[in-house]
This record gives C-alpha cells, sequence and structure tokens, in this order.
C-alpha cells in the first residue's frame, strides 16, 4: 500500500442542483476507500470558459489518498458518472455539465500522460480554480511553476469569481 499523500481535487458544475451535486460529489469522495476529505473550500460562483452557458459553482477538496493519481483519476471520473455526467466523443470539452472533478494537484508530483497530466496543465491561468485551492493551500508551491498558489491566484486576480455563500 501507498503511503498517504495531499492530493486537491477541483469541483465545478453548472447543470441541475449546482450545490447540491457539489456536495454529494465531496460526499462520495469521502466514501472511496484510499480517500480521505481533509479540508474544503469556499463555494464561489464563476463566469463560464468556453461557451454560452449557465455560470458556475466551483469548490476544491484537500484529500490524504493511497490511490495512485491513475486512481484517483478512475473515482473523479466514476463520481462524475454516477451524479449524471456524460462524456461523449464531439462534446465541447468546456460545455455545460452537472458536475466536474479535476486533480489539480497529487503532493509535489508531476505527471504527464496522455490523458493524465497533473498539475493541472491550465490551473495557474484559471481564477476559478486557484480561488477555492487558495482557501485550502495558499502557500502551496506549485510543483512545475515553482510559485505558491496565493502567488498564481494575485496574477490571475479574480474577476467573474464571487463566493457564493453556500458550502460544501
Amino acid at each position: 500500500m501507498r503511503d498517504p499523500i495531499l492530493a486537491y481535487i477541483g469541483l465545478g458544475g453548472n447543470l441541475g442542483d449546482r450545490a447540491g451535486t457539489l456536495r454529494r460529489a465531496v460526499r462520495a469522495l469521502a466514501e472511496r476507500d484510499g480517500v480521505t476529505v481533509t479540508k474544503r473550500s469556499a463555494v464561489y460562483e464563476t463566469e463560464p470558459v468556453g461557451p454560452a452557458q449557465p455560470r458556475f459553482l466551483n469548490a476544491a477538496v484537500e484529500v490524504s489518498t493511497t490511490l495512485a493519481p491513475r486512481e484517483l483519476l478512475a473515482a473523479c471520473l466514476d463520481i462524475e458518472a454516477g451524479l449524471g455526467r456524460a462524456r461523449r466523443e464531439g462534446q465541447p470539452k468546456d460545455g455545460p455539465r452537472p458536475i466536474d472533478l479535476d486533480i489539480l494537484l497529487y503532493g509535489n508530483e508531476i505527471v504527464a500522460e496522455p490523458d493524465l497530466i497533473v498539475p493541472h496543465p491550465r490551473l495557474h491561468v484559471r481564477s476559478f480554480a486557484l480561488a477555492p485551492l487558495s482557501d485550502i493551500a495558499a502557500s502551496f508551491t506549485h510543483p512545475a511553476l515553482g510559485r505558491s498558489i496565493a502567488d498564481l491566484l494575485s496574477e490571475v486576480g479574480m474577476d467573474g469569481v464571487l463566493r457564493s455563500g453556500e458550502t460544501l
């Protein structure tokens, strides 16, 4: 068995009961063998990236996990499917969805595989991911960029990102 590692997962969704779906996703993560949710961010309402669509709710959680990165990805995809996300060929990548779980960081590891890149390749330019992540890991140093999450958020700013008042 692997030693536990701290990983950070971004959550978002813009269809249906957005806040309820985020809470169900966090519960589903916490119920997984090898995953313990240790911190939860505030929930933010954010402008969508991509085609015209409803606003998103976004959040992040810190997990202590003994799962390998690929196993954690499989758990995230399984949770998404269980909460109504259908991934289809040809579907716009940034389109509307009830839930999205992204591995933002996996300890200080860098993973570069065709279908799994960690740290998330666009984390450093996405305020909707950095804002909630900064709530729970502001001083964490991005392993590829050598800068703290707070510094990265300061650089991109908070335009279109507002605390929602919802909780996880």
